[in-house]
């Protein structure tokens, strides 16, 4: 498996081990380079559940084509919005970059195209990164070259062209007072705008990242010390950005004023402190979870201890719903509830809002099963594995010459045709975005005999695409906004169809409704993108080539019928 491995020079450090309290973020500017006083967090979370892991399938391509000559996506049974990566960074463990590579392992579920970690040791910054699983890209003799107590990782989900080795994070830059690494999740829309002009300026991009234009940023700040470069960078920034940073003496962890993205705080038993997307890698490395990150604020870590200062001041949070529908695992607390607790409540909603005669209910795996148990267990229905998911499915596979119907699906999805013959089944599912992989496990369930086939979704029809760091098609390709509900369930075949309605989320959500994007459901963007924006990933220089302007798939879309309707009644409700 392909792997780079780069250094850079780094002035001297000092670090040891930390003990002590977090410092509570205040918001004054002109503060930012004052001491703080220790005081202890408090732990805004409800109680954590533990539940099996979700890991969404590998792509499944197919280099074979159909009679009429074009190319059969089977990775379309993977019909999801896509989280584009986790982060993670770890200060003050001697083994550091080991406690790195298992909390990726955790954060697999974000990003299975390229992995990397940045470790620092004696005045250096190292770099390994590479292309595949965190297990592919890393083994013994690679973290053996990663020492140090301090270290950061990142795992990446590509969202156009190949995954290209360049563009696999952390990034490492060397500038007039040092050098720095950080690691991104998140999407910036203004990345165009500011690339354009540092590179009228005399900037040089290696990649075609958005998380280079922060590098850039912070090069060419005249601010001192680091800490002001990070806010000086991240005040010229817009969009989603929950960032870890790293230098030769300091870890640095960041979040947008929104909160779109989440990022964790937690603490090992030494004293070491860890940064993470999701809970699930605390567990798993034995840091006990302290708080969030907060909308807006800059945490520091050093000798010195922990400070945290306020970005700027704050809008609105508007962090992603889908981290509760669809992205986290279920065992996370993300914004401070329990996923687990999320999706069951969503279940209980679709039984009591859309109830049907049933004779059992069944999810799709993995990420429809807790919101099915939550269905199954207020409808009094019993739950049954209905589909089994195939573990051994590799990015490709090559068809029979005769070809499969569904190909794509079956190899991932077996119906248990004893637990489906003769039976009215409710199939819980957590969203859907085209609409094909749905028609195909309908036609799946009826052909192993189900008698009736009732769809039910644990979130509301998406009728526009994200701009924060998923990737989501564009708004022509997503189904909800071509067509109504009874559309779609004649489209998919069921013989019945029901999402979550947006009231009853609202209500489950209660105070912190408001505190939650939804743009994907209404096309009413928190922060408004303009023009041609870098919807995620890697348009140039991800396997494509050219001019950004030529590159087909950021421009904003021109509001359906379908989103004109529900954007008034947004507006008037």
């Amino acid at each position: 498996m392909a792997a780079t491995v780069s250094t850079a020079s780094a002035a001297a450090t000092n670090k040891s081990p930390l003990s002590q309290p977090l410092d509570k973020p205040f918001c004054s500017l002109s503060q930012k380079l004052l001491s703080l006083s220790p005081k202890t967090h408090p732990k805004p979370y409800r109680t954590l559940i533990t539940a099996s892991s979700k890991n969404p399938l590998n792509d499944v391509i197919s280099f074979k084509k159909s009679a009429d000559n074009t190319l059969d996506s089977y990775f379309d049974d993977d019909d999801k919005p896509r989280e584009e990566c986790g982060v993670v960074g770890i200060y003050g463990d001697s083994e550091a970059s080991r406690l790195c590579y298992l909390a990726l392992h955790a954060l697999q579920h974000r990003g299975q195209e390229g992995a990397g970690i940045v470790a620092v040791n004696d005045d250096v910054l190292k770099s390994i990164t590479g292309v595949g699983l965190v297990s592919d890209v890393f083994n013994e003799s690679k973290l053996d070259q990663l020492p140090g107590d301090m270290a950061i990782g990142h795992v990446r989900y590509s969202t156009a062209g190949s995954s290209m080795l360049k563009n696999v994070q952390p990034f490492v830059a060397s500038y007039k007072f040092g050098s720095v690494g950080v690691a991104h999740n998140g999407n910036l829309v203004n990345y165009k705008l500011l690339r354009s002009e540092l590179e009228e300026n005399g900037s040089i991009f290696n990649t075609s990242s958005d998380t280079e234009v922060v590098l850039h940023l912070i090069a060419i700040s005249k601010a001192r010390p680091f800490l002001l470069r990070i806010v000086e960078a991240c005040e010229k920034i817009e969009g989603a950005y929950s960032m870890v940073f790293v230098t030769e003496d300091k870890l640095v962890a960041v979040r947008d004023p929104h909160g779109f993205r989440p990022l964790v705080m937690g603490r090992r038993s030494n004293g070491a402190v860890v940064f993470a997307s999701e809970t699930c890698a605390l567990d798993l490395i034995e840091a006990t979870y302290e708080r969030e990150v907060n909308p807006g604020e800059v945490v520091v870590v050093d000798k010195d201890g922990v400070q945290s200062i306020c970005l700027m001041p704050h809008p609105e949070r508007k962090s992603c719903i889908f981290e509760h529908i669809y992205f986290a695992l279920p065992n996370s607390v993300v914004f401070g509830r329990s996923v687990y607790e999320s999706r069951r409540a969503f279940g209980e909603i679709l039984a009591t809002e859309a109830p049907v005669e049933c004779d059992v209910v069944i999810a799709v795996p993995d990420s429809g099963v807790v919101a099915a148990l939550g269905y199954a267990a207020k409808a009094g229905v019993p739950f049954q594995q209905g589909l089994i998911r195939s573990h051994y499915v590799g990015r490709t596979f090559i068809e029979p010459s005769q070809k499969i119907r569904d190909f794509g699906v079956k190899l991932k999805l077996s119906p248990v045709r004893a637990v489906l013959e003769g039976k009215r089944v409710v199939v819980v599912d957590d969203s859907i975005v085209r609409g094909t992989t749905s028609s195909k496990i309908v036609r799946l369930l009826k052909e192993a005999g189900a008698k009736e086939v009732h769809m039910r979704i644990a979130s509301p029809p998406i009728i526009a695409s994200c701009y924060y760091g998923v990737d989501t098609p564009s708004s022509d390709e997503l189904i909800s906004n071509r067509m109504s509900v009874e559309e779609i369930k004649e489209f998919i075949g069921s013989d019945s169809l029901a999402f979550l309605p947006m009231d009853s989320l609202n209500k489950l959500l209660g105070n912190d409704s408001k505190s939650f994007c939804y743009a994907c459901f209404s096309g009413n963007y928190p922060v408004e993108p303009t023009g041609k924006v870098k919807r995620i990933g890697d348009f140039m220089d991800d396997g494509l080539s050219g001019d950004m302007d030529s590159i087909d798939g950021g421009w904003l879309p021109g509001s359906s019928r379908v989103q004109k309707t529900i954007l008034n009644e947004v507006r008037t409700s």
